[in-house]
Order: structure tokens, then sequence, then C-alpha cells
């Protein structure tokens, strides 16, 4: 029985499965297997030949992780989904899927370290130019455009800047040009919808506030089904151009019948196939369990960050807090165009710089010192020292990340704990 809804709390119980046909198991299995038996030579060939669809070999698909695609699509209001091994390699993914040696995206500066990284150092080894450009302009998007750009890439609300992206104006130069843009959502599941701005493809790294309880690593790609791929064939032509590797199958032809998801199905069956970045079927339960608490979860972190991005503007060792309730002028009108809630993150500058920022990170009590955002535990890292460490220092200030910024990712605890853990370390 399918569930029609358009509400996350309802969908993020109920898309994608009701119970199990044969035992009425009600929560989700684990199909923790690495093949599927084939109903008939016949069956197998149409399979692979992508005359039908089912599952072949896990490496490509999998039913466990098939229900969480189909409910990250739906909550998103997306046509289709793509769970892959983590959140890095859905950006990687994403981009791959669009461009290839000799080919440019343009990115937003605003970006997580481990991104900044691979698409500045890895992606060019691989042949794509990736065109760092400061968001506060969108202009700047066009600017850097030329002939052989296949995408736009930002985050919603960068980790760590905090500086809430224009996604509408950015979508809007580059549509006329066939040229799609994709939104990292992971810091504002629920409180930012890309695809109603312009965005046609979101990528999520699970890990963080979707799980929600830090034990499995994932990611996500989303395609909205909104954007025409055969307007401009020249501006893309890895989903317009014959594939080898289908018997020159021309991927905006060949799915046409099934709707607009060429790119979602290219990425399953070209890059995840040759690839190979599966997320365990495992993984992918413990996800859905997360997933089923998110409205929930996401709201209490949104209020604790309020109280501690007010609580640190009043303590006298800060000297600038960087939360969205804190924004100015166009950044202040982003955040509440695009944002329903102010996210979990909190960053604050500290007037003593890197020594400073050691010293109260060494003296937290509550809040973890981790690699990671989006826990239901607080967390506490300096990313200067740490995940935006291989940076210059040229292009960690272009990041937002100054030698005593601090991040926070702040947790489910109670309020009156976090905040008696932060004078404490504050006061060290």
């Amino acid at each position: 029985m399918a569930i029609k809804s358009r509400h996350p709390e309802t969908l993020a119980l109920h898309a994608g499965w009701r119970a199990d046909e044969s035992t009425g198991a009600v929560a989700v299995p684990i199909y923790q297997t690495t093949s599927y038996q084939f109903k008939s030579p016949e069956h197998a060939a149409n399979l692979f030949a992508l005359k039908e669809f089912g599952n072949i070999y896990t490496r490509i698909m999998n039913p466990t992780n098939a229900v969480l695609e189909e409910r990250l699509a739906a909550i998103e209001g997306g046509v289709g989904a793509l769970t892959v091994g983590s959140g890095q390699a859905a950006s990687a993914f994403s981009i791959q899927n669009l461009a290839r040696a000799g080919d440019n995206i343009v990115s937003s500066t605003d970006l997580y370290g481990g991104t900044w990284n691979l698409f500045a150092n890895t992606l060019k080894d691989q042949g794509i130019e990736v065109r760092f450009v400061d968001p506060a302009d969108p202009e700047n998007f066009r600017r850097a455009t030329d002939d052989k750009t296949r995408a736009y890439y930002a985050e919603t609300l960068p980790n760590p800047k905090l500086t809430v992206f224009p996604i509408a104006e950015v979508a809007a130069i580059g549509r006329p040009l066939g040229i799609p843009l994709i939104v990292d959502n992971t810091a504002a599941p629920l409180l930012a919808r890309p695809f109603d701005h312009g965005a046609a493809i979101v990528v999520y790294s699970t890990t963080k506030y979707i799980g929600g309880h830090g034990t499995s690593i994932g990611g996500v790609i989303i395609d909205g089904g909104n954007f025409d791929w055969a307007a401009n064939p020249a501006r893309q032509p890895l989903l317009n151009t014959p594939d080898n590797s289908y018997h020159g199958a021309i991927w905006t032809e060949a799915v046409k019948p099934l709707g607009p998801i060429a790119y979602i199905i290219r990425a399953r069956v070209v890059l995840l196939r040759d690839l190979g970045a599966p997320l365990a079927p495992f993984n992918a339960f413990q996800i859905i369990q997360g997933l089923e608490t998110l409205p929930l979860r996401i709201a209490q972190h949104c209020r604790n960050a309020e109280a501690v991005a007010k609580f640190l503007s009043e303590r006298p060792e800060v000297t600038k807090v960087i939360h969205p309730s804190f924004a100015t002028g166009a950044a202040k009108a982003r955040a509440e165009k695009y944002l329903t809630g102010n996210g979990g993150l909190v960053g604050f500058e500290l007037a003593g710089g890197r020594e400073a920022g050691a010293k109260f990170i060494g003296a937290l009590q509550l809040f973890y010192h981790v690699a990671n955002i989006g826990d239901a535990r607080s967390l506490a890292i300096h990313p200067a020292s740490t995940t935006h460490s291989q940076l210059s220092a040229e292009d960690q200030i272009a990041t937002g990340v100054s030698e005593g910024y601090v991040r926070l990712s702040v947790g489910l605890e109670h309020i009156e704990d976090i905040l008696e853990d932060l004078a404490q370390a504050l006061s060290a």
C-alpha cells in the first residue's frame, strides 16, 4: 500500500516500505547478500541489457538500499536516488556522471575541506578542472563558465562557513545554459529543499544528520527529475552521446519511457558498476533507523544550536559567532529565504587564535573531539589543524576557516549541560 503524503514526518517512516509480503515483518530486512537468483536465462539477459530492472549484484543494487533510496527521494521531492558508500563518494560521482577529462565545473568556495581537496586535487588529476568562485555574487558562476562547463556545485549550509548559498540565483544562471546545479544539503536536511529552488541534483553524506547515531558511513545522490538533459546535447555529452559500455545506448533516449531519470540511471549502471562504491546493506539498515527520527532530531539540534550561539555571543573570549541567526545583509536574506531552521552547527572565533582553539578543545568534557557532524552527541573540532589542514592559508580563509575558528556540532543533550561544558572550557 503506497502512503500518499508530502510530510517528511510521515515519509521518513513509511515511504518505500510497508511490510514484508511473505512474513508480514514491519521493519526493513537487511538483505545481506551479494547476488540474486535469476528466473531464467532470458531474465538474466534482460537485466544485464537493461531491458528490465531488477536485482543483479549488490555492488549495483540491493533491496535494503532500495528502500532507503526511495524514502530519501520521496522526502526530498526527487524522482530517484542512488546510495553509495560515503558522502565523499556521492560528491565525486555527482560530478563524474557529467564531466570527464577536459571538462570543468564551477564550484562555490564555501566547502567542507574534504570536498575542496577532492575538487582541487583528485579531480584535477583525473583531468576535470574545478573553478572556485565566491558565491556572495552569484554572477561569478556565469563569469567562470565556458563551453566545457558541465555543472555548478555548492553546499546549502557550508561546513564550516555557515553562509547560506544562493540556490535559486545560481540555478537560474545555469538552466538556460544547460548547466545543472548540484547541491550538497548535508548540513540542512528537512531545513532546506533545494529542488524547490531550481537545483537539479542533491547529495548528502547520510553519515551525518540523516543517520544521526555516528555508527554508519554512507552517502546518497538524489535526482530531482526537473532538468532537461536533452535540451542542450552538446552541453551534456555523457548523457547524449553513445555509451560504448552499453552497445551505444544514449541515456536520454534509452530511459525516456521510464521518465526523467537518465542522470540517476547512468550513475548507477556506469559509475557504481565500474568504480564500485556501494553502500553496505547493514549500513543502509542503520541509516533507515536514523532517518525515521530525523524530523524530531533536527528540530532539537536547531533549538540547542540557537541557544549555544546566543551564549557564545555574550562571552568575552569569543570575538565572533558564525551562525545563520547572526548573519547580516544578503547572507541574512538568503538564510531566511532558504532555511526553515538554522541547523545544528555553530562556529566561533577565539581571540587567542590557534593556541586558544587547541586549549579550548582540550578542556571540553561533554563534547567529543571528532571529525564528524550531525551526531546525536555534541561534537567539536578545530578545522585549521584538522579537516581543513591540507588547504593553503589562503584557501582556508576562502572556506571560512581562521586560526582561531572552532566548529561545534550541537547535539541533543540537555542545553544546561551543553552550556556548562562550553563555559568551563572557555574559562580554562
